[in-house]
């Protein structure tokens, strides 16, 4: 009988021992400074990244694992009778599921099936785990498949940005709205919604109000939380995010809080000191 084996890229941004652990199977996205390509999360991570940005004063390129790249990931699953279950970054902010798509379509039918997460970082990490535990219960590539494709509408991600400049450099921010917002110290809380990355408020002020927003966000809707699993994600915030975990086990349910690194990828899109809080809704 088939097993079903679970795939994700580098921008789960699930820990090392996760991913060990649970024999998840990660596809690397690239990052890309001027003729040098490195393989997120392999040859690059972020304390590099961002020494990189600092001396070139400029963002890296971040670009999709190739459908070849893919397929040679897939392959020996395959040839040694297993299925595969893959979810990626949403296909809104990347071709990354796209070219999943046309490696999947190069294997008997059936054999990879293809999951657009509509999410980014731990938001999809959490699906993975969920596709996981279902495997590991039994359930086959279709089952999980179904299970998750309607679990992405209830994963709730929502972070804040401690400095505009990422933003400014990838130019997802104004020349104005850069130096406005650095001079009043406005802080974005951002949320993927439908797949999407969306600023929905700006805090303005001491750091610390910005992550006690964030957190009096999450909890404001711990009574709709599935209490399975919650990630808080980080980027060089270590200590802030030890006391956002503490605050969550205090406040909810929740039965396995875990604290993780942001990769490369994420990190050149926000920046350092970024904060996210991610859960899944019952």
């Amino acid at each position: 009988m088939s097993q079903v084996r679970i795939f994700t890229d580098s921008t789960c941004d699930l820990s090392a021992e996760l991913i060990q652990n649970y024999g998840i199977e990660i596809v690397p996205l690239y990052v890309i400074f001027d003729d040098q390509s490195f393989k997120d999360g392999h040859n690059i991570k972020p304390d590099r990244l961002y020494h990189l940005v600092e001396q070139t004063g400029k963002l890296p390129k971040t670009a999709a694992p190739s459908p070849a790249d893919f397929e040679r990931a897939f392959e020996p699953v395959i040839h040694s009778g297993d299925d595969i279950v893959y979810i990626g970054l949403s296909s809104d902010m990347s071709s990354t599921i796209q070219n999943a798509r046309i490696a999947a379509d190069r294997f008997p039918n059936g054999k990879v099936t293809v999951i657009d997460s509509r999410n980014l970082s731990t938001g999809i990490g959490l699906l993975v785990l969920k596709a996981v535990q279902a495997a590991l219960a039994g359930k086959n590539s279709k089952e999980v498949s179904e299970m998750i494709e309607q679990s992405t509408a209830k994963i709730e991600v929502e972070f804040i940005i401690d400095t505009l400049e990422y933003l400014h450099k990838g130019g997802r921010c104004s020349s104005v709205q850069h130096f406005f917002g650095s001079l009043l110290k406005i802080r974005p809380l951002v949320k993927v919604i439908d797949g999407s990355m969306t600023m929905t408020d700006k805090v303005r002020g001491k750091r610390n109000k910005a992550l006690g927003q964030l957190l009096d966000n999450a909890l404001a809707q711990k009574d709709s939380m599935d209490n399975e699993f919650l990630f808080i994600t980080h980027s060089l915030a270590a200590e802030e995010a030890a006391f956002v975990k503490q605050q969550i086990e205090q406040h909810t349910k929740v039965k396995h809080v875990y604290v993780t690194e942001t990769g490369c990828v994420v990190s050149s899109h926000c920046g350092p000191r970024t904060v996210s809080i991610v859960f899944a809704k019952k």
